[in-house]
This record gives structure tokens, sequence and C-alpha cells, in this order.
């Protein structure tokens, strides 16, 4: 018998691990950003995706290269043809395709572009009733698969609990104080968000709603202002979430030396140990002021896969003269494997549980 059930599990791994190369397996950990309103065979986009299996690409509507043009939101026919084509690139049709659609400021498919484009801001559907919510986000998730987007980077499960925050609470991102009023409508925002086969990420772990900076631009140190009860949605949720999102705040009471997203004790020993969470761990984009002032690009990614992040997010969106090719993403990952900087290990565990978020597309 445990002769067969050896058989079988090499069986059950081989198409995992086996086949792939290790340039493959780490093209499944990036998702990246890119300038482009198409993505035909010839398009590097598509020779990315096919060269490297890349795992997930973010698109955005705002060029920050030519404000004239868009980046890869125009119109509702425009991006339907689009993911199309970018899946097409793909070797399982399983490309995560990935926006920012919250509502409220935070929603990527205008009404410029001939979308609806008025979901309101979580602060305003806190006031309405459960169904009313739920049709909402129902509403919102069929617009999204109507236009083959799989993966929303969203909902927002930061507490609004500082008055002063302008990224949370200035802009209406909360649901509330309350984590299990958070929980609550978070859930309801995954289920509306399954019910149309849309991925979801909550986000920022361990907390944003505390903050004052925004970490789109420097370093944000939260250490007196970060409360304990910010784990708690993360704890209700954590056998419902996709995808965590990991901010890159930094927090002395945490861990000393890094922020969040490149902490080995906030994703490995506090979400994945302390809170049981199994699932896939994403990054906010890496290319944030609070990360790429501080850390190099090679220091970035190493310290981001030793923690324990499985999606590493480059979005090639905040500044033109940064943008990284996966060309040069994946050959620093390998180069940091075979120096023995980065275990091949972390690589496998990563690819392991990314495939098995696929397997709910």
């Amino acid at each position: 018998m445990l002769k067969r059930m050896l058989v079988l599990g090499t069986v059950a791994l081989s198409p995992l691990f086996a086949e792939l190369s290790l340039e493959k397996k780490i093209g499944q950990m990036l998702m990246v950003g890119f300038h482009g309103t198409t993505a035909t065979k010839n398009s590097q986009i598509c020779k990315d995706i096919k060269t490297y299996n890349l795992g997930s690409v973010i698109l955005f509507d705002y060029n920050p290269v030519n404000k004239a043009q868009a980046k890869n939101i125009a119109t509702k026919s425009q991006l339907k043809r689009l993911t199309k084509e970018l899946q097409a690139c793909s070797s399982d049709g399983k490309l995560l395709i990935a926006v920012d659609q919250e509502g409220g400021k935070v929603q990527r498919l205008k009404s410029k572009y001939g979308f609806y484009g008025k979901f309101p801001k979580a602060s305003d559907v806190a006031k309405m009733n459960q169904s009313q919510i739920k049709s909402t986000y129902k509403k919102m998730s069929a617009e999204l698969h109507s236009v083959g987007i799989n993966y929303d980077l969203a909902p927002v499960v930061d507490l609004d609990i500082n008055p002063k925050n302008h990224v949370i609470h200035g802009l209406g991102r909360s649901f509330g104080k309350d984590p299990k009023v958070v929980a609550k409508y978070a859930s309801t925002f995954i289920d509306a968000m399954h019910s149309n086969g849309v991925l979801t990420s909550i986000k920022h772990f361990p907390g944003h709603g505390s903050s004052v900076g925004d970490t789109h631009k420097g370093f944000v140190d939260v250490t007196n202002l970060w409360k304990e009860v910010e784990l708690e949605p993360y704890r209700l949720l954590k056998n419902k979430a996709d995808t965590v999102m990991v901010a890159h705040v930094f927090n002395k009471n945490l861990d000393a030396k890094y922020p969040a997203s490149l902490s080995y004790k906030t994703i490995t020993k506090l979400l994945r140990g302390k809170l049981g969470y199994k699932g896939v761990v994403i990054t906010d984009d890496l290319q944030m002021g609070a990360i790429s002032k501080k850390y190099g690009l090679k220091n970035t990614l190493q310290l981001a896969i030793n923690a324990g992040d499985d999606i590493l997010l480059i979005g090639n969106q905040l500044d033109p003269r940064q943008v990284k090719s996966t060309k040069v993403l994946v050959d620093t990952i390998v180069s940091l494997v075979k120096s023995g900087k980065v275990k091949k290990q972390s690589i496998n565990n990563a690819y392991a549980r990314i495939q098995r978020l696929k397997k709910r597309l």
C-alpha cells in the first residue's frame, strides 16, 4: 500500500514540478504591468507570457508615460479583446488578469470608457442593507467578468480607526471600525465576485487603517498607531480569502527591521503561523516609494520571496524611468536561487499555492 501511495504521490506531483523549469515556476510568481491596449502574438507582453509562463498581469487605465493615451483600458470592446489576446498567450488559459476595482475613487472601469463607473465607496456601501450590498457587488463582478477580468485586487479590510488617514479613511475605502462588520461586508463582496468567477484579494495586511502616510510615496511607520484588532478581519476571513495582499507599512512591534511586505516575521510567522492562513500572499506594488527608495530590485525580490510572498507585484505604473522587464525579474530571481540566497523550495511552495488558487477559476 505504501509503495502504491508513493507512486501515486509522484504521479500527482509530476505535472506540477518535474516538467517545469525553474524560470517557468518563477514566471508564475510574477504579476507585471505593461504598456499597451492590445496583446498580439508579436507583442512583448505576449512573448513574456509564453517564454516565462507569466502567472499574472495587472491592468491600468491611467498612462503615466503619455496622459493622452490609455495604458491598457480604453473601451469595453477593446478591453474584452485585450484580455482574450492575453489568455491566448498563456499555456493554460488561466492567466490571472487583475485590476483594482473597489468602488468610489478606486475603480479602473470608468464611465468615460463605457463602463458603469459609479460603484459606491466602501463607507457608503456600509450604509446599505445586505441585499443592496449583494446586488451592488454582483453587478460589479458581472461587469469584470464580461470583459475577461478574473482577479479583483479588493476588498479592503482595513479598519477605519484613524480619522487623519488620507489613504483609507479620507477616500472612504473602509467598511468601518468594527472588524466583525468589516469581515461580513468583505465576505459578501467575495461571494459576489465568486458568483461570476472572479478571484479576490483582501488588503492591506497587517492593517493600513491606522496609518497616517501613504506607502506609494515613501516609508510609513505605524509602530505607535497600529492596533492588534486590525488583524481580526484576516483571522475571520482566513478560510475564505482567495489571496491576501501585504502592505509596505513598517511596524517595529512586528518586525524591527523590515516593512510587512518583506518581513518573514509578519508573513510566515504571523499571517501563516499564528493566524493560520494557508492561501496565496501577494505583495502590494513593489515599486512603491516605501520599497523602491530603500531597497534595490535584487534585495527586494530576495526579501519578498524569503518572507513568504507568492505573487510579486511589479506594476510598472509609478515611474516611467523604472519600468522592469519580465526578463530582468526572472533572471534576477534565478541568480538568487543559484547563489543560494533564495531556496528552490520557496519557489516550489509559492508555485504550488498559485496552482491551487488557479484551480478555483
